[in-house]
């Protein structure tokens, strides 16, 4: 049998690929935990500087495996919904929020369907490229489910709140045109793995203790007041400016030669 989650690792980049193509990438019990566990990996890796995540076959996820409703083995108790040790997010929404909680960009490719816990897992990522025709929906309200995997922290900044209400309440679909005009989307792609893919090596050969430093302020300044915000920049910026990657930068662009950074 093969993993959920496939990981690989090349030229400073790591492709992790949701794998249960007969399932359209359905997420079972074994998927959520191997999401939570490619994070996790990833996060140890200081050779990492991005991430492409996309799903096998001719989906992104088709949302929650629906067998496990009815499996009788399977016992979803409250100790599933406490936060894990090491993160404020619990078991569930944990495949999705742990792409937030990585130091490095992460750039989702969505083709085919994006359903409920496959769009939830998406909004994670820090970019989301689709093409044109792919089909998205908040679909939980479809399994008479809230939708609960991490999307209140993921979606607040990217859509307007009644828009959000809108596609939860009705759960209907959209398409990866529709998405993109209202902002779900950052871009659209006819071959969006091959797009996240370039826009990964871009990300690589820039200064890698900029770009984490970017993910920070971004994630954590955008919700601050003026002065806090304020103060991570600077605190950031003294964290860089001057080391060794950031001198390595102006060299290498005063010598017009490609840099050799240290992770």
């Amino acid at each position: 049998m093969s993993d959920p989650v496939d990981i690989a690792v090349a030229d400073h980049i790591a492709t992790v690929m949701l794998n249960r193509p007969d399932k359209a990438n359905a997420v079972n019990l074994d998927m959520f935990d191997a999401l939570r566990e490619a994070g996790r990996e990833l996060a140890a890796n200081k050779s990492v500087r991005a991430i492409v995540l996309h799903g096998a076959g001719d989906n992104f996820c088709a949302g929650i495996d629906t067998s496990i409703f009815q499996d009788p083995e399977v016992d979803i108790d409250a100790s599933w919904f406490a936060p894990l040790e090491d993160s404020p997010a619990n078991r569930l929404q944990s495949p999705a929020y742990v792409w937030r909680e990585l130091p490095v960009p992460v750039i989702c490719a969505m083709h085919g369907v994006a359903y409920g816990a496959g769009l939830q897992i998406a909004l994670g990522a820090d970019l989301r490229y689709a093409r044109p025709d792919a089909s998205l929906s908040i679909m939980e309200i479809k399994w008479g489910l809230v939708p609960d995997m991490a999307m209140t922290t993921t979606l607040r900044d990217i859509l307007p709140l009644d828009t959000v209400k809108e596609l939860a309440w009705t759960g209907r679909r959209i398409s990866g045109e529709e998405a993109h005009s209202m902002g779900l989307v950052t871009a659209l792609h006819d071959d969006p793995l091959a797009a996240a893919t370039e826009a990964a090596a871009g990300i690589r050969v820039k200064s890698p203790d900029a770009i984490r430093a970017m993910k920070r302020l971004f994630n954590s300044a955008w919700r601050l007041a003026d002065a806090g915000a304020l103060a991570l920049e600077a605190e950031l910026q003294i964290g860089v400016m001057g080391k060794k990657n950031q001198r390595e930068a102006v060299m290498a662009n005063m010598q017009k030669r490609v840099p050799k950074f240290d992770d």
